[in-house]
């Protein structure tokens, strides 16, 4: 986001005092008296991070938040337009709970293929703690979804007050008309933002391009509206009004995140030992602090309000918005970048090994490629077509006057494809059974409840109780188009006097 403001390591060298005489030195120039370099000092505070409670942050531009600003804009334009893309004349994305499918462009899924889904959530949560143990919280500074629309949410407030000073002093400042007009101005554009919100998320339920034009001409049912309206406003609340609250102290994994930590995880790291004793100087000025000009800027700029110069915190969303902010800074006064950086605690010591020679990047590697491999296994022995055999209830046999025993069955047999399909059953066993039926279509998602009457003559029959299989299979066109045929079967029993 553009910033509005120019940064206080901007401002003229007067701003920047020289250093007392009693400053302390640089904690890489003069270590402590344990022979390790001096603690961080709390910072100086120059500027309020908060106004009435609330947290007003600068926005910076930098090369991390171009990454940051790419993918989010990305992955949001992605979140509303997914559910426009047609496949075969439906929508390619839709959960169709009113009958109980999911579709994903060629696939359908029913809820007893949802350990499929199971299987996904179970890799995405896997593969996110693999990636947290090496990069640290970079889902929630670039991927997640409540980072970007705080990011979106305050770029809109900063076009209606102003950069973050103003903001503050607008806080602060009575109520006329001019401050009524801005909250009306960002307020409305904020419910029209979570609107097209509730509207994309619930257009996964509801077919997209059904859903728009009722909620926007008034004219959709209660309960599509009020779904929509329900996560309108907690898109509201959440990326307009709690923001860093949902971080701090809603999100599980901001409390459990840092136990997958080590000293080869990447995180945003300010460098003490370069950085320590911080303080103001003018630029080009001889001096014997360290890096740290205690611009205050990693603090401004900051979404979660925190300063990066007390270490690690689990607050700090890795962002990389303060890594911007001070490079910035060191740009400014020529020292050299990285003072706030990407990196692990071994890597400020220049001691990194490589991923492959880390245990844990071996053993959750291989967890990680049996968790997909077992679930490609699962999809791969997936059957496109649903069978259940019942047996009548009502009697185990009949005799006919022709001799013959008959056996009555009900077949339930449903085409998970998304294309009608012709299916010939057969079946098989000791006996040699006359079927009253032996070829079916069934349009696509349907399933079909189908009586089978299964018919054997009485001098061909051993025993009173014969298995037999069942089996249904799908069709193959004249042409031979259609490929391999898929079958499912299920074992029953024909019984006799």
């Amino acid at each position: 986001m553009p910033s509005s403001e120019e940064p206080s390591a901007h401002k003229e060298p007067s701003a920047y005092k020289e250093p007392s005489a009693h400053k302390e030195p640089s904690a890489h120039k003069k270590p402590s008296a344990n022979g390790g370099p001096s603690a961080p000092k709390k910072p100086s505070s120059k500027t309020e991070s908060k106004s009435g409670g609330k947290i007003q942050f600068r926005s910076q531009p930098g090369l991390f938040q171009r990454w940051r600003s790419a993918t989010g804009t990305g992955l949001i334009a992605l979140f509303f337009l997914l559910p426009f893309i047609s496949w075969h004349g439906r929508q390619a994305i839709w959960f169709d709970l009113s009958n109980q499918q999911f579709y994903f462009f060629g696939t359908s899924l029913w809820p007893q293929d949802f350990t499929l889904l199971a299987w996904v959530f179970i890799a995405a949560a896997f593969g996110l703690f693999f990636v947290t143990l090496f990069w640290g919280r970079v889902w929630c500074g670039f991927l997640c979804p409540q980072t970007q629309w705080t990011f979106m949410f305050a770029w809109v407030e900063e076009k209606f007050e102003g950069s973050r000073n103003q903001r503050i002093k607008l806080d602060k400042a009575p109520w006329s008309r001019e401050k009524l007009s801005k909250r009306l101005g960002k307020h409305s554009s904020w419910l029209l933002m979570s609107l097209l919100t509730g509207c994309g998320f619930i257009a996964y339920f509801v077919p997209a391009r059904e859903l728009y034009p009722a909620i926007f001409s008034f004219s959709g049912g209660f309960w599509d509206t009020a779904w929509v309206w329900f996560f309108a406003i907690c898109t509201y609340l959440n990326a307009g009004w709690m923001r860093e609250q949902m971080c701090l102290h809603c999100c599980p994994y901001a409390r459990f995140q840092s136990a997958m930590f080590d000293e080869f995880t990447k995180t945003v790291t300010y460098d003490a030992a370069r950085g320590e004793s911080r303080g103001p100087r003018k630029r080009k000025a001889a001096t014997d602090l360290g890096d740290c000009v205690d611009c205050n800027l990693c603090v401004e700029v900051c979404p979660t309000g925190i300063d990066i110069r007390n270490g690690l915190q689990y607050e700090c969303i890795n962002c990389g918005a303060c890594v911007d902010a001070c490079n910035q800074t060191m740009a400014n006064f020529g020292y050299k970048p990285d003072l706030i950086a990407f990196t692990s605690e071994l890597g400020l010591k220049g001691a990194t090994p490589p991923l492959w020679q880390r245990k844990r990047f071996i053993g959750y590697g291989l967890a990680l490629v049996a968790i997909l491999a077992t679930m490609g296994l699962d999809m791969a022995s997936r059957s496109s077509i649903e069978l259940n055999v019942l047996r009548d209830r009502q009697s185990l046999y009949r005799e006919t006057t022709g001799g013959q025993i008959e056996n009555t069955y009900l077949l339930k047999i449903r085409n998970k494809t998304q294309q009608p399909k012709e299916y010939q059953l057969s079946v098989t066993g000791a006996l040699t059974l006359a079927m009253s039926k032996t070829e079916v279509s069934i349009a696509p998602g349907e399933q079909v409840e189908l009586p089978l009457t299964l018919t054997a003559m009485s001098a061909d029959i051993q025993r009173s109780r014969t298995k037999l299989t069942v089996t249904v299979s799908e069709l193959v066109s004249e042409s031979g188009t259609d490929g391999e045929t898929e079958a499912v079967s299920q074992d029953s029993v024909f019984f006799a006097p």
